[in-house]
């Protein structure tokens, strides 16, 4: 039996020509920004997701973020994706700064402009900026933290880095060794646990190849549990005169409470300056505790506004605002920068409760 239009109800009526002006519209899931972040797995990023997301509401423009969970291959499926989706700008933090050329390549033959955020991509000419914090300075502050609070001559000075893949780390560790290597030359500090560093102890400046070595030596791959097994592993081959007093160069929050935690338990070692960075919730509690003491702030709200601004001026034919440039290994790519800020217990209130990034009732015993 036939049925008239009128028969048919008007809501289904304007639910098909909605679908009919989709379909001939390509669909609705054209993207304008596409974001591609390392992992779920780790506070910062989870925490960074929702800053893009607000910071995106107050533009005209859309957008879709993406985790690659550690694989480079999801990565590169990421970006497919939403090249697919008809992004015009690609803003990804790599999980393999090297690895991650491909998938940036492909973007960029598709006509999308790359953005690589807070980790370069390197060995490719087909990233157009870098918004970053200046790590170089980074390691720099940490290194310092260790060299003003130096207790005696011939400290015992534990070395860890971050992942050998991540392009960052070598500019942490480069930043770090520049202020403690004529501490460790001049014999302030006595490198404990590796015997790379050792052997270049008199190097003030280190080669890409040099810091490789060392990095491989010491590195935690940025994960915590790593951090405490090779922690542990170092402790335990430790002589009476690598205990005592230590300093602790740790990368990152999460490796330096797991480090905290071994040297905390060994009742050899009579006290411990341990670095740290990101200020993330559990370290700042950490710090306001005792149990690490001190923490690189890198205020992502900045970073993450300075991205957008940066796609925004793309989006609208301006052109974005940089600072300086890094070179990745196949060029010069220009970058916009953002400060960073030493926490410790001592301003931990003024530097990130007052500023409005962290409330003071997610944390106790804070003055």
């Amino acid at each position: 039996m036939k049925r008239s239009l009128k028969a048919i109800p008007l809501l289904l009526v304007v639910m098909m020509l909605a679908a009919l002006v989709s379909a001939c519209n390509g669909g609705s899931s054209k993207v304008d920004v596409g974001i591609v972040l390392p992992t779920k797995d780790e506070p910062r990023w989870v925490q960074d997701e929702q800053r893009f997301r607000d910071a995106l509401k107050e533009t005209k423009y859309s957008t879709e973020i993406l985790f690659s969970q550690g694989s480079s291959a999801k990565e590169k499926e990421n970006v497919d994706a939403l090249v697919a989706k008809g992004i015009k700008v690609l803003i990804i933090c790599p999980q393999d700064g090297d690895a991650a050329a491909a998938a940036v390549e492909a973007a960029k033959k598709a006509g999308v402009k790359v953005i690589s955020y807070d980790r370069l991509i390197t060995n490719t000419d087909a990233i157009d900026y870098y918004v970053t914090f200046d790590s170089v300075a980074v390691g720099k502050a940490q290194a310092q933290y260790l060299v003003d609070n130096a207790k005696g001559n011939g400290q015992p000075l534990y070395l860890y880095a971050g992942a050998a893949s991540d392009n960052n780390a070598f500019l942490f560790f480069q930043g770090a060794w520049s202020v403690l290597q004529p501490k460790i030359a001049e014999g302030a500090f006595k490198i404990a646990n590796s015997s790379e560093a050792v052997a270049l102890q008199n190097s003030a400046e280190l080669s890409r190849d040099q810091l490789s070595k060392i990095i491989s030596q010491v590195t935690t791959n940025w994960d915590a549990s790593e951090a405490k097994n090779k922690a542990q592993t170092h402790l335990t081959a430790a002589s009476a005169d690598q205990k005592g007093d230590v300093a602790i160069l740790a990368p990152n929050d999460g490796t330096a409470r797991s480090i905290a935690d071994v040297f905390a338990s060994d009742s050899a070692v009579s006290s411990f300056k341990v670095t740290g960075q990101d200020a993330e919730k559990a370290s700042i509690q950490y710090i306001i505790d005792g149990k690490q003491s001190m923490t690189v702030f890198k205020d992502v709200r900045n970073l993450v506004k300075d991205s957008i601004a940066m796609a925004v001026s793309i989006l609208d034919g301006k052109s974005p605002e940089t600072t300086g440039s890094y070179n990745n290994g196949k060029n010069d790519v220009q970058a916009k920068q953002t400060d960073v800020i030493v926490v410790n217990k001592e301003n931990v209130k003024s530097s990130l409760i007052d500023s409005g990034y962290y409330e003071a009732k997610e944390f106790t015993g804070l003055n």
